[in-house]
Order: structure tokens, then C-alpha cells, then sequence
């Protein structure tokens, strides 16, 4: 008996601990996911402002250098990809499809960050949840009504910030993964316009 009454007082004590570590960590996601909103603004107003142009014209619009019509991510790959070929194509095959990946890489490693986001800020919620309670339920064994009644403000407040922190994630993610999909699309396309030519050419 001994054995299980440390154990459960070194459990009690650790998930006590716990909560102000997650009560920090819901409001620094917060300022973080009112970065990626204005992050995320900025690059919807962009793409409305982008010229229009059907599909079909794409491969002229890229030869052409109509960069005014593409996105942010695709203006600057394709000026990499210009300055590190030099319209020359001295550059091998491979040393162009490693930076073409490499380049692919680097964007959807810019959306792990919300993906994360998406799993851990309900969790956090319901840890922030569950600590509360069994504080709660223990004051309200002693009678302390008004414990009860903090704990139980902590802990439904903290589920709302988790879900709302989750759900807005998965809102910035899903769009901006399709916005990413596109982008890729174009720059595999550039790839093949502008650095296959030449070594079709050599052929």
C-alpha cells in the first residue's frame, strides 16, 4: 500500500506540474498561429491580384518570362534556376533535379509547422482539460466549491483554445497545401521548359 500511495502522489505530482507548461505553450501557439494568419493574408492577397491565364498558356507564359502571373514560390525558382544554368546548360541533368528536389523539399517542409500544429493543440487542450479536473474533483471532496469553480474555468477554456488552435491549423494548412501542389506543378513544369531544352538539344 505504501508502494502505490508514493506511486500515485509522484503521478499526481507530475501531472500538476504539467499544467502551467501547457497553459504556456496554448498561448505562445496562439501568437504563432497569428503569425501564419498574416502570413497566410498576404499570400492569398498575392494570388488575387495575379493575372489570369488559362492553363493552355502556361509553357509560353514561362518561356516568355511572365513572371508577373506566378506566385512568389515560383518567380524565385525559376530565377534560381536561370541563374545557376545561365541559359547555358552547362549544368548536368542530375545536378538540376537535385536542386528542382531539393527546392520541392524546402516548400513542404514549410508546412510541417501547421500539420504539427493540427495534432498537438488539442492535446494540449485536453491535457489543459484533464489536470483541472482531478484538482477539481478533489477540492470538491473537501468541500471547496470555489477551487472547483477556477479549475473548472481553467479547464474548459483550455479545450476551446486547443480546438480552436486545431481546427484554424487545419484551415491554413488544407489551403495552403493546395496553394503548394500548384506552385510545385509550375516549377516541375519550368524545370522541364527551361533546363530541358538544352539537354534535349545537346542530345
Amino acid at each position: 500500500m505504501e508502494i502505490g500511495a508514493l506511486l500515485k502522489t509522484f503521478i499526481f505530482l507530475i501531472a500538476s506540474s504539467l499544467l502551467y507548461p501547457v497553459l504556456l505553450l496554448l498561448v505562445l501557439l496562439t501568437f504563432w498561429i497569428l503569425i501564419c494568419a498574416g502570413s497566410f493574408f498576404a499570400e492569398w492577397i498575392e494570388r488575387v491580384r495575379l493575372d489570369k491565364y488559362a492553363p493552355a498558356e502556361l509553357p509560353d507564359i514561362i518561356r516568355k518570362g511572365g513572371r508577373d502571373m506566378l506566385s512568389h514560390r515560383v518567380r524565385k525558382y525559376v530565377g534560381n534556376l536561370e541563374d545557376v544554368t545561365g541559359r547555358t546548360g552547362r549544368c548536368t541533368e542530375v545536378e538540376i533535379e537535385n536542386m528542382l528536389q531539393e527546392h520541392i523539399l524546402g516548400i513542404w517542409k514549410g508546412l510541417d509547422g501547421l500539420k504539427i500544429l493540427i495534432r498537438v493543440a488539442p492535446g494540449l487542450g485536453l491535457i489543459g482539460t484533464l489536470i483541472p479536473m482531478g484538482t477539481g474533483l478533489a477540492a470538491l471532496g473537501q468541500g471547496d466549491i470555489t477551487k472547483l469553480s477556477s479549475d473548472l474555468v481553467i479547464a474548459f477554456t483550455t479545450t476551446v483554445v486547443g480546438l480552436a488552435l486545431g481546427m484554424t491549423a487545419y484551415f491554413f494548412y488544407t489551403v495552403k497545401r493546395r496553394w503548394v501542389e500548384e506552385d510545385i506543378k509550375n516549377i516541375e513544369l519550368a524545370t522541364e521548359l527551361l533546363a530541358g531544352e538544352p539537354f534535349a538539344e545537346q542530345k
